[in-house]
């Protein structure tokens, strides 16, 4: 019988290049896709979505001030805007 594993002499290496990882974590960090940056780097979706995974687990909480001094009041303003034209786009 007939095991149906195959030797390699010269095994493929199967992990990619940090560098590599760091492009694909990159590109989706600028707001490319998933699906897009792995038809980019031609490797599966399902790869580059674990190293984004790994790199975000590593990260941590973002800093956060203790006192808020300006704060950006345009959506807030763009609903109310919307509100009070009766505007239902």
């Amino acid at each position: 019988m007939h095991c149906g594993i195959k030797y390699t002499p010269n095994p493929k290496p199967w992990a990619y290049d940090p560098e590599f990882r760091r492009k694909a974590v990159q590109m989706y960090v600028d707001g490319m896709n998933l699906r897009r940056i792995a038809r980019h780097l031609g490797i599966h979706h399902r790869t580059v979505s674990l190293w984004v995974k790994a790199y975000a687990e590593n990260v941590g909480e973002p800093p956060v001030p203790e006192e808020v001094k300006e704060a950006e009041m345009d959506e807030l303003f763009t609903f109310i805007g919307d509100k009070k034209t009766g505007s239902t786009s």
